[in-house]
């Protein structure tokens, strides 16, 4: 591997002229790699390794960093998938249901006075946000990737962004301090409800909805013969997240039921909602858990009854 090639890798795969030059590459050995493809030209003065990211390619050619949903993915938050939610840009009510649409091309943070370059088959849109530092190429750091995000998203993408980075420890509350001076009002109440306890998006995205229609709920409970549960409800409900993957064939099948009878031997319900369910059948997932808790209330008003002597 040649010098030019490393140092691009060591810098994200991509860099201008001037950094070459500083790291003592002269202008004939980048000329030299070009004719022999070792290097692609991104646009003048911006140079590459040909399996540089396709959005650090596209985000570089336009002036900036990839931001907002694609930079969030980079670092490892949990945000939307696009085949899940057609697009990240869409607000949704309680159903999952949009109303509003936003570019399909790349996001990319240029800084407040950052020049844009046109570049064929742009789609891109631009953040122009005060940072820690200057632009350069690559990702935005998570906190200014969440920020863009929040003018994005949907309120609760940006709500399961926000504790995704907080489970994975990529922001504290000096960051959560930081963004919620930066956000509008809704989102900073938002911002509040938001804790680290989520292990994925998806029980994020449950709480998020139940809250807003009114149902509080404990998450990750402890409960003696049975294990850490994701949720309990009302006491006596066990609510219970299956990822894509988490709860595939038989052995894992075996075990959740074990769960589910150790639970039951000691009074609670389980409940088990998996991804497609959450992300695609929201109304169904809402139906189970209020008929449940009305199930719930009238078995606790019997109960009372009884002991009214009623």
């Amino acid at each position: 591997m040649s010098p030019i090639e490393r140092f691009l890798i060591e810098r994200g795969g991509v860099a201008r002229r001037n950094e070459l030059e500083r790291r003592g590459i002269r202008r004939a050995a980048i000329q030299d790699a070009l004719v022999h493809g070792a290097i692609i030209l991104v646009r003048k003065g911006v140079y590459a390794v040909p399996g540089a990211d396709s959005d650090v390619l596209t985000a570089a050619r336009h002036g900036g960093e990839v931001t907002c949903a694609a930079a969030l993915r980079h670092h490892g938050v949990w945000v939307h998938d696009e085949d899940d939610v057609r697009d990240q840009g869409h607000e949704m009510d309680g159903s999952g249901r949009s109303d509003h649409e936003e570019s399909p091309g790349p996001h990319v943070w240029i800084g407040p006075s950052g020049r844009q370059h046109p570049h064929a088959g742009c789609q891109c849109r631009v953040h122009h946000d005060r940072w820690s530092r200057g632009v350069g190429f690559g990702f935005a750091d998570v906190l200014l990737a969440l920020l863009h995000y929040a003018a994005c998203a949907s309120t609760e993408a940006f709500f399961v962004a926000v504790e995704s980075a907080l489970h994975l420890g990529l922001i504290g509350a000096s960051g959560m301090r930081w963004l919620s001076e930066r956000v509008s009002f809704a989102l900073r109440e938002v911002l509040a409800f938001a804790d680290d306890q989520s292990e994925s998006g998806l029980e994020s995205l449950l709480r998020f909805r139940l809250h807003l229609c009114g149902i509080s709920l404990s998450a990750q409970v402890q409960i003696d013969g049975v294990g850490r549960v994701d949720f309990v409800l009302g006491g006596r409900i066990i609510l219970e997240v299956d990822g894509r993957l988490n709860h595939d064939g038989p052995s894992m099948r075996h075990k959740d039921l074990m769960r589910d009878a150790a639970a039951a031997a000691q009074g609670y319900e389980t409940l088990r909602f998996d991804y497609a369910m959450i992300l695609h059948d929201w109304p169904r997932v809402l139906a189970a858990i209020q008929g449940r808790l009305t199930a719930l209330g009238a078995i606790a008003q019997g109960a009372t009854a009884v002991l009214q002597g009623g």
